[in-house]
């Protein structure tokens, strides 16, 4: 069988099964959502935001965020691709970009969009790692946009932890899971470089709470 005949079988096992099995799946867990009332707020009163999930976190956010406009920056990689196609349909403004001339692109329609008061999604230790170490992208778009960054997680009682360098959660079917939304973070517009390198270990810091906070909540 060939590579691009693989290839080709992926798509389509991810075009016509991927949503409605990721739908049954996060549908059949007993899921509490904790937090997300400011952040909310914050969008009643038109405040742009960037959502923050770490990359081992992933597995809900792109059912929890489906049919709400929100922009996703996705990893122009192979796995990139397999998510790309399985959010497509589902409400996104998906937008491919990582590193080099891309990243360029990307950049300015991140700006553009939360700069007319929309919403960005990152992974700020994407796509590569290393894991949990939050990359400073985020920090500059929040001081030059003036978009609150809002951390999510997620965790679930009985899951998969993949040996992969993100360590990789996967909720098993039925069981009790937790959404976790810390309160939004802004950024000063004026920070210096010691003051943008002070806010990204901030917020990094924040995350990593977040992540220990809800498991609490099991």
């Amino acid at each position: 069988m060939g590579t691009s005949f693989r290839k080709s079988l992926e798509r389509a096992a991810i075009d016509f099964l991927g949503r409605p099995l990721v739908s049954v799946w996060m549908r059949s867990l007993r899921l509490r959502i904790v937090g997300g009332g400011a952040y909310r707020a914050a969008r009643r009163a038109g405040r742009p935001v960037v959502i923050l999930v770490w990359h081992g976190k992933i597995f809900s956010a792109p059912w929890m965020f489906r049919r709400r406009g929100i922009m996703p920056l996705v990893s122009p990689s192979q796995d990139g691709e397999l998510i790309a196609r399985l959010i497509d349909n589902w409400g996104y403004k998906v937008l491919r970009g990582s590193g080099s001339h891309v990243m360029k692109r990307a950049w300015i329609m991140m700006k553009r969009e939360l700069l007319a008061g929309g919403e960005v999604l990152i992974v700020p230790d994407g796509p590569r790692g290393p894991d949990r170490e939050l990359k400073s992208g985020c920090i500059k778009l929040a001081a030059e946009t003036g978009a609150l960054l809002v951390p999510y997680t997620f965790t679930a009682a009985k899951r998969w932890i993949f040996r992969s360098w993100d360590r990789f959660e996967a909720p098993r079917p039925w069981s009790r899971a937790v959404a976790l939304f810390g309160d939004p973070l802004a950024v000063p517009p004026d920070a210096d470089g010691e003051g943008m390198e002070r806010e990204r270990i901030r917020v990094q810091g924040v995350l990593r709470d977040l992540d220990r906070q809800v498991e609490s909540f099991l």
